[in-house]
């Protein structure tokens, strides 16, 4: 199963928001980067952000429905 990256966030609390809607609604999400972006300070940015990745098979019904929820309190950018 191939994960695409859905959001990219500054912080972890965005990133599990993200992650508790989209289980809720029966996707398949998961976190990436967290660990490495909270390991320094400020290192969220240069690392990327922490991700919020979906099955590739998910990804366009997963944004949509991201979309449709509005927007994620403190949401930075889209992947």
């Amino acid at each position: 199963m191939k994960l695409v990256a859905l959001l990219r966030c500054l912080q972890p609390a965005e990133a599990h928001l993200a992650r508790a809607r989209l289980e809720a609604a029966g996707f398949h999400p998961r976190i990436a980067h967290e660990d490495a972006a909270l390991s320094v300070a400020g290192y969220a940015l240069a690392a990327g952000g922490i991700l919020v990745q979906v099955p590739e098979s998910e990804f366009d019904e997963a944004q949509a429905f991201l979309h449709d929820r509005g927007p994620i309190p403190g949401e930075n950018d889209h992947a």
